[in-house]
């Protein structure tokens, strides 16, 4: 952090790291044993806000490849979605 100092106002600058710019955090949705394909697809829907097209091509991504990206974005606003996914008993995480 870094002040500059003018003569009639004092500003405080932030530098921001990459991260903060780009926003680059993901929520991962990992396959299980345990929930349907509608229990997932639901959540996506629900939580997510996706569309029920999204919801099922990410579900099935999930299915194939053992998890998928279901989000993007800045780490404060992936924590509740991620923690509502596993309060349904689906694991998540963000990377």
């Amino acid at each position: 952090m870094s002040f500059i100092n003018n003569t009639d106002t004092l500003v405080e600058e932030k530098t921001l790291t990459l991260e903060e710019v780009m926003a680059v955090n993901s929520l991962i949705v990992h396959n299980d044993e345990v929930n349907t394909f509608d229990d997932v697809i639901e959540a996506l829907m629900d939580i997510c806000k996706h569309t029920a097209e999204q919801a099922e091509q990410c579900t099935y991504l999930i299915h194939h490849k053992g998890k998928a990206q279901v989000r993007h974005g800045a780490l404060e606003d992936l924590r509740p979605l991620k923690d509502a996914i596993c309060d349904r008993g689906i694991q998540a995480t963000i990377e």
